[in-house]
């Protein structure tokens, strides 16, 4: 009877240290950003980043949505990057810099961030160069996207369609679009 007791502890402590294990690597893939680890920084339509519910080719559903600024945006307009950001999320911060960046060295007008809660550090770093929408986590313009990841970035071409998906901004091919 001791062998079988210490047998069901063993199992029961392995089982233990696998949920351990499993819930360490998904935090460590949550904090990189992109939710499925590095594939050599692919372009275009690899799956390269976020899993996402409309890819390459398909174009988000009909919204409006009102800037920081006070633009009006909705998805007729949509050209270049649209970014996806949330409340507290330390891989949305990391990347609010780069895509503030390239939306200073591209036209203001094609790059949309999109910040889902509320998250002053993130709208003050994005709002200088970028259009900001601040939504609720099913605002309009993620429920245009079907979007429930972040970060996660959109490239849509002049035709309103998405060209790429990823989770950094080096994901995109930026060169042949915009």
């Amino acid at each position: 009877m001791p062998y079988l007791t210490a047998a069901v502890v063993l199992v029961g402590l392995l089982g233990v240290f696998n949920l351990l294990l499993t819930l360490r690597l998904a935090r460590m893939m949550r904090e990189r950003g992109d939710g499925h680890g590095d594939h050599g920084g692919g372009h275009g339509a690899m799956n390269a980043g976020p899993p996402v519910a409309l890819g390459p080719g398909k174009s988000p559903a009909a919204f409006t949505a009102v800037t920081t600024a006070g633009e009006s945006v909705s998805d007729t307009d949509l050209v270049g990057v649209v970014a996806f950001f949330s409340a507290g999320c330390d891989p949305c911060h990391k990347l609010a810099p780069s895509i503030a960046e390239h939306a200073r060295s591209a036209d203001r007008a094609t790059v949309l961030a999109v910040v889902s809660g509320q998250d002053d550090a993130l709208v003050d770093a994005l709002a200088p160069s970028a259009r900001v929408v601040v939504e609720d986590f099913d605002g309009p313009v993620s429920t245009a996207f079907s979007n429930e990841w972040t970060p996660a970035l959109y490239l849509l071409g002049p035709d309103h369609r998405i060209v790429a998906t990823g989770g950094r901004l080096h994901d995109l091919p930026l060169e042949t679009t915009v």
